[in-house]
């Protein structure tokens, strides 16, 4: 049976969604719109998922479409679409209602496609898209769950900076609205209708405004036992292998949410030193709890085993994601008794600090750099791993050091290091 053109795309293609998937996280929405734009010209490309808690939207497009459109919509247009559908209809994005083109793929993260009005139709089929799309989201999943330090530190900035103007916003808004009901339930005013229906109204959107703070939360944390059921579904594949009995200890009680990032570098930080446990011969019986104690996420593993894991190598491998949570390891492995390995993770924020507050303000790309020039690699190296040419890396090192306020590239690839941005 023959195979239809459109459901057989050319090799070149497949080459061009392999450049899709690699790159950095924040820009694959970018990424994606070139890829697509050939055969379905669009205005405006939006991918909206719960897996990256600091930035839910991944956008490109014209600005007063994907800068307007907000979590609320896309949850409006999310809940139109079908779990494995694409839909062709009318909807609310960026404050208008346009023709859009959304597909709701398996694992719950949308697309949602503006086309240009100046096109009829698209030249890619809904089997074809949908299945684009289902690659393109897997990558993401994927790259979330791997929970890199740049991925981190990227989410961590997002997240601040996020609760910065959240915070600044609701009070502002606050000392506006206290002000007016303040005006409005004096005794001086002698339309009490007026006034009444006026308090109403402020007072509702006062209430409204507060809860901004509350969704905010919603979409940037998970609950505790959230968290380790995730965790546990995870590694039961990882670890099926094994003939050691496995126990997995979720926590007492829920506790405070998770902020995101947390959550899922935690979850990367357990699997690497479960799988690093699981590969030692001879296992009898595997441990892993995973707690809030107070003001830190704390995570157990223990083992009956041979004690033969090298704890040094486990450490370099998670030293990383750890800098980048400001978490601490021990590992202790004792011959022929067995192995503990434990991390404290802290749950909130330490203080800002004023490296912390400059690394917030690099795009991706200029992380990406950073992170080379935290191993000491010059221009050409770096142009050579990023696929770009060495003006281009020039103008990227100028841009971070003046951003980073350092007078030379030691000083920001020791920047780097510090808050754990280290490229592989």
């Amino acid at each position: 049976m023959s195979i239809e053109p459109r459901l057989a795309p050319p090799i070149g293609q497949w080459q061009q969604l392999c450049a899709v998937l690699d790159g950095p996280l924040p820009e694959i929405a970018v990424r994606f719109s070139r890829f697509l734009a050939p055969t379905d010209a669009h205005e405006a490309l939006i991918i909206f998922t719960r897996e990256c808690t600091g930035r839910p939207r991944k956008v490109a497009g014209t600005p007063d479409i994907v800068e307007r459109a907000t979590i609320d919509e896309l949850d409006q247009i999310k809940n139109t679409v079908g779990v494995g559908e694409v839909s062709e209809l009318d909807a609310v994005l960026g404050g208008a209602s346009r023709p859009i083109r959304a597909v709701r793929d398996a694992s719950d993260t949308l697309l949602v496609l503006v086309p240009k009005r100046s096109r009829s139709g698209t030249g890619t089929s809904k089997e074809l898209l949908a299945a684009w799309f289902a690659i393109v989201a897997v990558s993401i999943r994927q790259q979330v769950a791997q929970a890199s330090p740049d991925y981190l530190a990227e989410s961590r900035a997002a997240s601040s900076e996020r609760a910065r103007t959240i915070a600044q916003l609701t009070e502002a808004h606050e000392d506006t609205l206290a002000s007016v009901l303040g005006t409005l339930r004096s005794r001086d005013l002698d339309d009490r209708t007026a006034r009444s229906t006026a308090a109403e109204t402020a007072s509702s959107a006062l209430i409204t405004l507060r809860a901004v703070g509350d969704t905010d939360r919603k979409l940037a944390t998970e609950a505790v036992t959230t968290a380790f059921r995730r965790l546990q579904a995870e590694l039961e594949p990882a670890l099926r292998h094994l003939a050691a009995d496995v126990d997995y200890v979720g926590p007492s009680v829920d506790g405070s949410p998770l902020p995101g990032e947390i959550a899922h570098g935690a979850r990367a930080i357990v699997r690497a030193a479960a799988v690093a446990v699981a590969a030692q011969p001879g296992l009898a019986r595997v441990r892993i709890e995973w707690d809030s104690s107070g003001d830190d996420l704390v995570v157990d593993i223990r083992d009956q085993g041979p004690g033969e894991l090298d704890g040094e190598l486990l450490a370099r491998q998670l030293a990383g994601r750890l800098q980048a949570l400001n978490g601490e390891l021990e590992v202790e492995s004792i011959p022929g008794w067995g192995t503990r390995v434990s991390a404290r993770i802290p749950l909130a924020a330490s203080a800002a600090r004023p490296d912390e507050d400059r690394l917030s303000a690099l795009n991706p790309r200029e992380v990406e750099v950073l992170g080379h020039l935290a191993l000491g690699r010059r221009n050409k190296a770096i142009a050579a791993a990023l696929g770009v040419s060495e003006s281009t890396v020039k103008f990227h090192v100028t841009a971070i050091l003046q951003k980073l306020k350092v007078s030379n590239r030691g000083e920001a690839g020791l920047l780097a290091a510090s808050a754990g941005i280290v490229a592989e």
